[in-house]
C-alpha cells in the first residue's frame, strides 16, 4: 500500500513532526540516535462517539494484543520493543514495529519514521553505522508507492541536505517528494528560507512545506501540543518573510497535504493495485482450494467418498507411471516403466553377456571330470556324463543375476509406489503411508512366487540337458570343423562337410558320414566291412599287424582319392595322414590305444570309419592268426618294459592324482571339444534365461500387481470406523491452511478499501 517514508538527518525534527502531526506526545526522545527500528504508524480517523467515550484516543501494535489507551505506555513498549530485537546499544535493526493509532483528531495516514542519517559512528556504534542506515532508508524509499517527507533544518545550508540528496538518487524528477522546512524560528536573524519555500532554490512538484516545533524547553516544561499548534500558526502569520504565504504552511496545513497527496498517491495507483489484488486473491484462493475443505469431516459419506476417490486415483497413477502414460513424465530421467525395460534390457542383458561359460574351468579339471566319469573303464569317446557333470554348474552362473532382476524390479515398483503422491495426497499423512503400506504389502507377496519361479527356470535348465536342440547341433558342429588339427583333404564331395548329421555322428562316436552311404556285410569271421564306397571304392584293406618285436603298432590305410579319414569322438572332424608317415603318434591305433601295452584293443568293437574298417566292438579270439600273433607280440614288450614296472606305476598315479601331469594330445582334443560344447550349450541356455525371466516378473509381479492393487486398497482401508484416522491432516498443513486464508482475508479486506476509496475520489 501507498505510504509516507519520513527521513532526515539525526536532530532534524522528524519525531517532532510526527508527533505534531498525531497530536499526541509518544515517541522516544534523547541525544544521539533514538529511532533504531523503522515505525509504521497508521493513523485511522474515528468517528467522534456521541456521548462521548472517556477514552477515544487509543493505541495498538500488531505484536501485542493490547489496546494503550496511556501513550505514556505507548513510548516504553516502543522503547522496549527497540532493545528486545536491536539490542541496547546504538545498534538499528530492519524489523518494523507496527502501531495503530486511533483518534477523531487525525486523517487517515500512513507513515515510516525512519532511523536519522549519521555521518561517523559516536560511541558504542558500529563502524558502519551510515552504511546499515542509508541501505535501510535506501529499502523503503526506493518502492514506487512511497511518498518521501524529506525532513530538512532551515538553519542548515539546503546543500547539505542528506534527505534531500537521498530522495534525489530515487526520485529524481521530485515526483513524489515533499520538502518539509523545520526550526524556522532558529534561523540568523535577517535570514529566512522564502526562496527555498517557494521553490526557487530547489523545486520539487509537491512544493516545500515550513513547521515551527516545539523548543527543547517546551518539552520539558511539557507545553501542550494545542498551544505549539496556535503559538506556529501566529509566528508565520507575523512573520514578515512568511505572511503572505502563511496558509500554505504549518503543521495543520502539512496534515492536509499529506493526507491529499496520500490519497491523490493512492487513486493513481488504484487501477494497478486493485489488479495487483485480484491477483494476490485469485492466488490465496487456488492455494487454500489446494489444502482442502475441512468441512468433510463430520459426514462420514463424504469421508468414504474421498477415500474412495483419493484410493482410485493412487490405484490409477501407480498403473499410468508402469505403463508410461503418466500425465507428469519426466525429462530428465528414467521412471516408472521405462526403468523397468532398462532393467530388462540393459542391466539383466548385460550380465548375462558378460558371463563367460567357461571362465572358472580350466583343461585339468575338464580332464578330470572327464576321467572320473569313465570310472576304472578306459573311454573310446568323450562321455556324456563328463559333459552334464561340468555344464550344470555354469548353467548355474545363470541364477544369481536372474534373481537380481527380480530384486530390482520389484526395488523399482516400491519406489513408484511412494512417488504416487498428488497435492491433495499430501493433506493426509497418514492415508498415504496406508495406501504405501498396501501395495508394498502386496509386492511382497508377488515376490516370492516370483523368485521362486525364477530360480525355477534355472532348475529346469539343469535337470535335462538337451543335446538334441538344433542350436546345440549346429554349435557343435562348428566346434567339431575347429577343432580340426589339419586341413580336409581336396578330394570331391557330394554335401557339405558342415552338415548337422554328419557332425552329431561324429560327436557321437559313429564314425558313419554322409560320404559313407554303403551297406555293411558280415564277413565270415563275424567282422562287418563296408561293402563299397558311394565312390565306387571297394573295401579297405584290412588292418596290418605288427611284427613281434616292434615299439609301438602301425596302421597304414588307402583311400580311394589318396587320402584317409580317422572318425571319432577324440579326432573332431577328422585328422588326415599320408601312407608315408611312420611316427608311433600319426598312426591311427597308437593315438587312440597307445604306444605301448595292449589299449583297448582286445574289447574294441567294429567300427566303420571313412578311410577303412576299424575292429570294435567284438572278441579277436577268432580273428586273423597275423593280427593275435602281434598283439601277444606286443604284451611280451610290455612285459620287459621298465615304464610298467610296478614302482614306476606308483609313481605315474601319484602324478595322475594331483594332475601335475601335461595333457596328452587326446586329452588335449578332449578338453577343447568338452569346453566348445559347453559353450554352445551355455549359450542356448542363455539366450532363454534372457527371454524368459523378464517375461516372468512382468506376468507374475509387474502385470499381477497392476490388476490387483485396487481391489486389494479397497478391500483394506474401505471401513468407515478408518476413515477419521485416516483423514487426519498434518498439523504444518493446518496451520498453513489457516495462514493462508487469513492473508486472503486481508486481501479481500484491502480490495474493499480501494474500491471505497475509488467512490470517495470520484
Amino acid at each position: 500500500m501507498p505510504q509516507l517514508a519520513v527521513v532526515g538527518s539525526q536532530s532534524a525534527g522528524k519525531s517532532s513532526v510526527l508527533e505534531t502531526i498525531v497530536g499526541r506526545d509518544f515517541l522516544p526522545r534523547g541525544s544521539g540516535i533514538v529511532t533504531r527500528r523503522p515505525l509504521v504508524l497508521q493513523l485511522i480517523h474515528t468517528p467522534v462517539s456521541d456521548p462521548p467515550k472517556d477514552f477515544e484516543e487509543w493505541g495498538q501494535f500488531l505484536h501485542i494484543d493490547k489496546r494503550y489507551t496511556d501513550f505514556n505506555e505507548i513510548r516504553r513498549e516502543i522503547e522496549q520493543e527497540t532493545f528486545r530485537v536491536a539490542g541496547q546499544n546504538k545498534g538499528i535493526s530492519k524489523l518494523p514495529i507496527h502501531l495503530r493509532i486511533y483518534s477523531p483528531n487525525v486523517l487517515d495516514l500512513t507513515l515510516v519514521d525512519l532511523p536519522g542519517l549519521t555521518k561517523i559512528p559516536v560511541g558504542d556504534q558500529p563502524s558502519d553505522i551510515e552504511r546499515q542506515i542509508r541501505s535501510l532508508v535506501i529499502d523503503y524509499i526506493s518502492k514506487p508507492n512511497c511518498v518521501i517527507l524529506a525532513v530538512s533544518a532551515a538553519n542548515v545550508d539546503l546543500a547539505n541536505s542528506e534527505a534531500l540528496k537521498l530522495a534525489r538518487s530515487v526520485d529524481p524528477q521530485g515526483r513524489r517528494t515533499i520538502g518539509v522546512l523545520t526550526k524556522l524560528d532558529l534561523m540568523d536573524a535577517g535570514t529566512n528560507a522564502l526562496d527555498i519555500l517557494t521553490g526557487r532554490v530547489y523545486p520539487l512538484k509537491l512544493g516545500f512545506i515550513g513547521v515551527v516545533n516545539r523548543s527543547q524547553a517546551d518539552i520539558n516544561n511539557e507545553k501542550p501540543l494545542s498551544e505549539a499548534l496556535d503559538a506556529e500558526q501566529e509566528f508565520f502569520r507575523n512573520h514578515a518573510a512568511y505572511r503572505n504565504i502563511a496558509h500554505k504552511n504549518g503543521t495543520r496545513y502539512l496534515t492536509k497535504t499529506l493526507n491529499q497527496v496520500l490519497m491523490n498517491h493512492i487513486r493513481d495507483k488504484l487501477p494497478d493495485m486493485k489488479a495487483r489484488l485480484n491477483t494476490l486473491m485469485g492466488q490465496a484462493q487456488q492455494e487454500l482450494n489446494s489444502f482442502g475443505d475441512s468441512a468433510i469431516y463430520g459426514d462420514k459419506n463424504q469421508q468414504g467418498a474421498l477415500v474412495l476417490r483419493l484410493m482410485t486415483q493412487f490405484a490409477r497413477d501407480f498403473v499410468a507411471s508402469i505403463e508410461g502414460t503418466s500425465v507428469d513424465i519426466s525429462t530428465k530421467e528414467l521412471s516408472g516403466g521405462a526403468r523397468i525395460y532398462y532393467i530388462f534390457n540393459d542391466v539383466f542383458g548385460t550380465a548375462l553377456t558378460s558371463i563367460d561359460a567357461t571362465h572358472n574351468l580350466d583343461n585339468q579339471d575338464i580332464r578330470t571330470a572327464i576321467r572320473n566319469s569313465t570310472g576304472p573303464r578306459p573311454s573310446l569317446f568323450v562321455p556324456e556324463i563328463a559333459f552334464d557333470l561340468l555344464v550344470k554348474p555354469q548353467i548355474k552362473l545363470l541364477e544369481s543375476p536372474s534373481l537380481r532382476c527380480v530384486e530390482l524390479v520389484y526395488e523399482e515398483l516400491v519406489k513408484i509406489c511412494h512417488n504416487c503422491t498428488s497435492s491433495e495426497l499430501a493433506r493426509f499423512p497418514r492415508l498415504h503411508a496406508q495406501l504405501v503400506e498396501v501395495v508394498s504389502e502386496l509386492l511382497r507377496e508377488r515376490l516370492g512366487p516370483t523368485t521362486d519361479y525364477t530360480q525355477s527356470l534355472i532348475d529346469i535348465q539343469t535337470a535335462y540337458i538337451n543335446t538334441n536342440h538344433p542350436a546345440f547341433i549346429s554349435g557343435s558342429a562348428a566346434a567339431a570343423q575347429s577343432m580340426t588339427s589339419t586341413p580336409k583333404p581336396a578330394a570331391p564331395r557330394h554335401k557339405s562337410i558342415e552338415h548337422h548329421s554328419a557332425s552329431i555322428e561324429s560327436l557321437n562316436g559313429t564314425s558313419q558320414t554322409e560320404d559313407d552311404e554303403s551297406t555293411e556285410e558280415p564277413f565270415p569271421n563275424g567282422r562287418a566291412v563296408p561293402e563299397r564306397t558311394r565312390h565306387g571304392a571297394t573295401s579297405a584293406p584290412p588292418i596290418p599287424v605288427p611284427s613281434s618285436g616292434a615299439s609301438s603298432h602301425r596302421h597304414h590305410s588307402t583311400h580311394h582319392h589318396g587320402s584317409r579319414h580317422a572318425s571319432g569322438t577324440s579326432v573332431v572332424g577328422g585328422s588326415g595322414s599320408s601312407p608315408q608317415s611312420g611316427t608311433a603318434k600319426e598312426t591311427f591305433l597308437n593315438y587312440f590305444f597307445g604306444q605301448n601295452g595292449p589299449g583297448p584293443l582286445q574289447g574294441a568293437t567294429a567300427e566303420r570309419g571313412a578311410g577303412g574298417p576299424i575292429v570294435t566292438g567284438r572278441d579277436i579270439s577268432g580273428a586273423d592268426p597275423s593280427l593275435e600273433a602281434g598283439l601277444m607280440a606286443g604284451r611280451r614288450s610290455m612285459d620287459s618294459n621298465a615304464a610298467y614296472d610296478m614302482k614306476s606305476l606308483g609313481k605315474h598315479i601319484e602324478a595322475a592324482s594331483d594332475g601335475s601331469s601335461h595333457l596328452t594330445m587326446r586329452e588335449e582334443m578332449e578338453t577343447n571339444l568338452i569346453r566348445s560344447l559347453i559353450q554352445s550349450y551355455f549359450n542356448i541356455v542363455r539366450q532363454t534365461i534372457q527371454d524368459l525371466v523378464p517375461k516372468a516378473i512382468m506376468h507374475l509381479l509387474v502385470n499381477n500387481t497392476s490388476q490387483q492393487v485396487q481391489n486389494r486398497l479397497v478391500a483394506a482401508l474401505y471401513k468407515p470406523e478408518l476413515f477419521g484416522e485416516l483423514l487426519n491432516e498434518d498439523e504444518a498443513l493446518v496451520a498453513e491452511r489457516t495462514r493462508v486464508k487469513a492473508l486472503l482475508d486481508a486481501y479481500r479486506d484491502a480490495f474493499k478499501t480501494l474500491s471505497e476509496v475509488t467512490l470517495k475520489s470520484t
